[in-house]
Parts: C-alpha cells; structure tokens; sequence
C-alpha cells in the first residue's frame, strides 16, 4: 500500500526517559504492522531499531532511527529518539519535522527529569502530543498517579482514554473510555489475538463515571460536546474522538493511554490512537521561511503545485553509501534525477537516489511527496538544518538550534600514521553531529573532542574503532570552556611585509564588544565606501573567525561576541587577502584583551532522588561542590532535589553518590546554561590546566 494521500501520513516520535521502554515499544509497533515477524528485544541486543553495535550492547539508543510502517490505511514514519541526555541533538533535530509525538512514561517512575526534558522540547516546537502510560503490569504501577503528576509538573489539561483491567502482575487489558468497550490481549503470538466485549458489570459504574469526567473536560474545550452535556444527551464515540483530536492538535489537551509493550498489551490501542488524534502534514498545511537574498519572509503551502521546500534533518555516515541525509518535504516534491538547490550554499546538486528508510535497511523509490520523511545520499557540502528547495524559487526554512557543548577530552591516534585519517573522521563525525566539535589545541598541538557529556565521548571513540578501524586514546574528560568579552573595546593593527617585489599590506580597526542576540557570532560593517574595498571584507571575517576558534586568554573558543569593521586603510598594489586576514586576527586579538575579558562555564541542572536516611551527607556533598537547590519534593517516600551545579565539580560524582548511599540514590544531569566564572575561579582553572597564574 505505498499511494496514500497526505491525510493519511504521520510523522511521529517517541520520546522519553532512559529505559521507560520506547525502543521496546517501537519494537512492537513494527510487529503488528507487519514490518517485522519477529518482536526483537532490547535486552537481548535484538532490536530492530538499536541496529548499531554499541545500542545493541548498551541496550540503550544513540541515534534518532527512522522507519516506515502502515496501520489502518495510514503510513506511519517513526523517528525512535533517544533517552540519554548526552544525545540530546537527536531528539532536537527529530523533533524540528515531526508532527506528532508519543511521550513514553513509566507506569511506576511517572514523570522523571528526561520526561520533563523531552517534554518541553516537543512543547517548544508546539508538537501535539500523546502521553503512553508503559509498564502497567509492573509492581508498583499506578495509572491514576502518573496522570496526576503529567498534569502537576506540566500544568496541561489530560485526558485518560482508558482504564486498566486488573493491576501489576494480573494486569490483561484496558477498558476504553469512549467506545465504553474492553480490549484484552493473549494468544499464542503475544498479544497478536485481542479479546473485545463490553465492559464488565463489576466495572461499568467506574467506567461510567471516567467517561463522565472525560466528557466534562472535552465539553470546555469542543462546542458541539458542551451541547449535548448541557442536554444532558448521550456523547456518541465519533464525537468524542473527533473532540480529542481537534484538542490534540490545537495543543489544548494531551490524550493519556496505558499498557505494557513488553507483555504486548495495548500496543494495538496506542496506533489506533496515533492514526485517530495525531496530526497528520495537512492539519498544519503551510511552513514560513524567508528569501536567502533579500531575507523577505516566505510561505510554502502543503501542495505539490507549490514550489519544492525540505529540510535535512539528521545526517549518517554510512559504510555502503557514504553520507546518508534524512530530509522532510515540506512543498512540492523532489524526484529522482531532479536538480534542487541548497539554499544556505547556493549549490545547485542531482538527486541521483532517493530512499525510504527501514532502521539501517532502506528501499528505493523514484519520488518523494509533501509531507513525507525519506533519505538521499551523494549529496556534498550538506549540513543538518539546510534546505534543499527549487532553484528558481529559493526559500531558506528555520533552522535547528542546537546546544553547546560542555565536556571535552583530548584524542589521537595510536598509530602516528593515522594522524591525518583521524582528522578526516572527525570533520566527518562533526558534519553529522551538531553537537560534537574537534579541533586543535593552539598551546599543544592536540586535537580536542568536544562534546554533551563522557558517555557521547565514549561512544564517538567506539564507533571510530568500529566503523573505521583506527584505534585512539581518550584523555581525561575536562570542561568545556568559553570565552567572551564584558565591554566594547577597539583594537587596530596594520600587518605590512616587504621582501623584494611585491609585498603583503593589510591594515584594520575592530571594535568588539558583548552580543546577546541569537548565535555566538555576529560580524558587521560601518566603513566609509573605498577605505578598505569590499572585496577584502570577508577575509577580515575569515581572520576574526579562526582568532575565535583558538580563543585569547587561555585558547578556549570565544562566543557572543559581535565584531565591527570599523576603519583601517588599503594599498593598491600590496594589500591582499592574507595580510587583512592576518591584520584581522591581530585586532580582534588587542580589542579583545581590552574588553574585560571572562571565561564561561557550563552550569548543569541536576535532580537527586535520595533516601531519607543519606539526606544529610548527600546535601553536604552537594554544597561542597557549590550547587544551589532550586525546589525539594517528596515523592513515593523519597527525597528529589532538584538544584544547579558547575560541570567542573561534577566529574566522579556518580561513585561518590553511589558510596555516600551504599548505591541507593539516583541522579540526572543534564546542560543549563553557560555562566560568568568568578575571577578566582578563573584564574584557578588557567593555573592548574595552562600554567598560568593571572589574567593580566
């Protein structure tokens, strides 16, 4: 079934806490839409959509997997994010072009700090969302309590579709609230034949009285339900779920479902439940963007007669095909062979292949329609956030922002030899991944991986190992630094060489001063006409950049900074672009020292779930190394601290928390912000890590 109209496309992911069970969950939404006949298993490192090495041993996942299915009549492309906050990108760059979303929760943990996290992503993106209660035959497990927290912590209006039929171990089923019918599950496939009847007499009050609940909340959100409430007329079913898909989609109210995946219980539910409330690309039929020429702001509609507008989501390196791109189109269409534009680059390319992706396996097709998610390969000079769009009506769509990143560790070769292939991994690791940066110490000559946090660094030297067999070693995790200035402050210097025939001149005047608007980075230009041609403008651009990727005080990157190109002068037959790049470098360099310089640090949000009895001597830790409590909470009998902390006190933290508890209490961390480091912290860092002992 592959012609399906855009009505009939959701874009969907699943989204969560670590280990709340949605690639588990995934796993069998692909069993019962026929893509897979066998259920693969997380634990076992069988998992369809943990198809890397390091998902399938880990038994987490580290890449956003894409896959295609059908239910319904409906096509159904599903992005599998991961749950590991050090990942946080992929769920990032999913999100930028799903229209629906699957938050996967814990039928006993509830709300925990990634649900909060994941949470405010899709919300950020104004994604409608579902709320699937998993686990339900865990110990422990609580329907009731979990919708109460969904609605404590994220202040929406829920709304439970279903109940549990029995609880824990015993639980079978789900009773739906607006078919007023239950669905129980068995057979020898697990849980392939569903038992339907109606609701049982011993539950049928309860039922009833949910369903009046449900009715109630729909009926302020939904005119033609407040009018059969108000007559106090029966609310047929097609009503209800009409009224809680218009809620749904106009982020009015999150619909709550139950089950538990691994049992294979309810899973039927949750797609009918994707096909019926979530959006499908035709509910939100136009896209903005503006003209990369004049900045005009732009409008594409939902329709293949409007000119071609996608966007690259997610780029993977690939050992067969090389760099694989993941795209959304959003307008029109692109067909094999076509010629699209890159509008951030101006680079015209052919589209020689176009995939529809299965995890790591993929299909061939020679089209791909508004509204569809599908790959390409062969593309050069591609990045995530690009959009591919017709060339003789170019459109630039928004971007994806991506966070900084916070932890960084040396890395090399074993192998000398391998120097230069290294570097050639790493730009290329760094292309598909907006969160990783490597570049080379300016005071060492090493090169430098940056990253979310140890684990992403680890599984970046895993799969350099893996996938092109160059053995490296990781130095000890450090802190990712920044740099930037406090005042404006000017800086010129005059770069002149003569060494017989014909010399080098380049001469500017810079002023540098704080920039808080978006991106780190902002280059601008007020010269008088002819002091300095404009032919030469960018390599002064290009000298400031390099000057900031090797920093001034201790050769950390600098950020929100904005430079002005403010006066300098030109030689007619000397000047060329090396000597303004070099005079460039020079001041912004004086301009800088100038500028009351600071260093930035990475402050983390962490939240710590302890016992009573080590409350003590894990708040007394957790002041040694400067952290601030935001809010205290008790929740199932258990102490969560939720506060803020600098990175650099944060390395080891696991084993102290686990010594300090006897291995009882837990702990999340994940970026906040980047703050102003205190002078004496300052100079404490540039003594111990550069030899320095001030910042004078």
């Amino acid at each position: 079934m592959k012609g399906v109209s855009v009505e009939q496309i959701r874009n969907i992911g699943l989204m969560a806490h670590i280990d709340a069970g949605k690639t588990t969950t995934t796993e069998r939404i692909l069993f019962y839409t026929g893509v897979t006949y066998k259920i693969g298993e997380v634990d076992q490192g069988t998992a369809v959509m943990d198809w890397m090495e390091q998902e399938q041993e880990r038994g987490i996942t580290i890449t956003a997997a894409a896959t295609t299915c059908y239910w319904k009549d409906c096509r159904i492309n599903i992005i599998d994010t991961p749950g590991h906050v050090d990942f946080t990108a992929e769920v990032e760059r999913s999100l930028r072009v799903l229209d629906g979303a699957i938050i996967v929760l814990c039928g006993v943990g509830g709300v925990e700090p990634q649900t909060e996290k994941v949470w405010y992503q899709a919300t950020k993106y104004h994604i409608p969302k579902i709320a699937y209660v998993n686990k339900m035959d865990r110990v422990g497990s609580d329907f009731q309590d979990v919708v109460t927290q969904i609605e404590d912590k994220f202040k929406v209006v829920t709304l439970p579709l279903q109940l549990p039929l029995g609880s824990e171990e015993n639980f079978s089923g789900v009773v739906d609230l607006i078919s007023l019918k239950t669905f129980r599950f068995n057979g020898e496939l697990p849980g392939a034949r569903v038992e339907t009847d109606d609701v049982p007499g011993d539950l049928r009050d309860e039922a009833l009285l949910h369903r009046e609940h449900l009715v109630e909340r729909l009926a302020e959100l939904d005119n033609e339900v407040m009018e059969l409430f108000l007559e106090k007329k029966e609310v047929p079913a097609s009503v209800l779920t009409r009224a809680v898909r218009a809620a749904t989609i106009r982020l009015q109210a999150v619909p709550v479902l139950l089950g538990s995946s691994f049992k294979n219980k309810a899973v039927q539910n949750l797609l009918d439940a994707v096909v019926d409330f979530l959006p499908s690309p035709a509910d939100k039929a136009e896209t903005k963007g503006f003209d990369p020429k004049n900045g005009r702001p732009l409008r594409r509609r939902l329709s293949e007669n409007d000119p071609l507008s996608a966007l690259v989501f997610k780029i993977q390196s690939d050992p067969y095909v090389g760099q694989l791109l993941y795209f959304r189109v959003y307008s029109g269409s692109i067909k094999l062979g076509a010629t699209v534009l890159n509008s951030r680059r101006g680079q015209k390319m052919r589209i020689a292949k176009l995939l529809k992706m299965h995890a790591n396996k993929r299909e061939e097709v020679d089209a791909v329609h508004s509204g569809d998610i599908a790959a390409t390969v062969g593309l050069k000079d591609v990045s995530t956030g690009d959009t591919l769009c017709d060339e003789r009506h170019p459109i630039l769509l928004e971007s994806i922002q991506f966070p900084e990143p916070v932890v960084q560790a040396t890395i090399e070769p074993r192998l000398t030899s391998e120097h230069q292939k290294l570097d050639e991994v790493l730009a290329k690791l760094s292309t598909e991944d907006p969160t990783l940066r490597s570049y080379v110490d300016a005071h060492t000559g090493q090169a430098i991986l940056s990253g979310m946090g140890e684990l992403h660094l680890e599984i970046i030297q895993e799969r350099i190992r893996r996938e092109f067999k160059i053995q490296t070693k990781l130095g000890k995790p450090r802190v990712a630094y920044y740099e930037t200035v406090r005042q404006a402050a000017r800086g010129e210097e005059k770069y002149v060489k003569q060494s017989g025939g014909k010399g080098q001149f380049g001469h500017v005047i810079l002023e540098v001063r704080p920039y808080g608007g978006d991106g780190k980075f902002r280059f601008i230009t007020k010269i008088k006409p002819g002091v300095i041609p404009k032919v030469f403008h960018p390599a002064i651009e290009q000298g400031v950049r390099e000057a900031m990727d090797i920093g001034v005080i201790a050769g950390f990157p600098i950020t929100h900074v904005e430079v002005e190109l403010v006066d300098g002068s030109f030689h007619e037959e000397d000047s060329t672009e090396l000597a303004y790049k070099i005079a460039a470098s020079m001041a912004f360099k004086s301009a800088f020292r100038r500028g009351s310089p600071i260093m930035l640090e990475p402050i983390m949000k962490i939240e710590i779930t302890v016992q009573d009895d080590y409350l003590g001597e894990v708040m007394a830790d957790f002041n040694a190394r400067q952290g601030k409590v935001t809010h205290m909470d008790l929740k199932n009998g258990l102490h969560v601290i939720d506060g803020q902390v600098p990175l650099s006190l944060m390395f080891g933290y696991a084993k102290a928390l686990r010594t300090l508890t006897q291995g009882r209490a837990n702990y999340s961390l994940e970026f906040l912000k980047y703050s102003e480091m205190s002078e004496e912290k300052m100079n404490e860092v540039l003594k111990t890590q550069l030899g320095i002992y001030t910042t004078s």
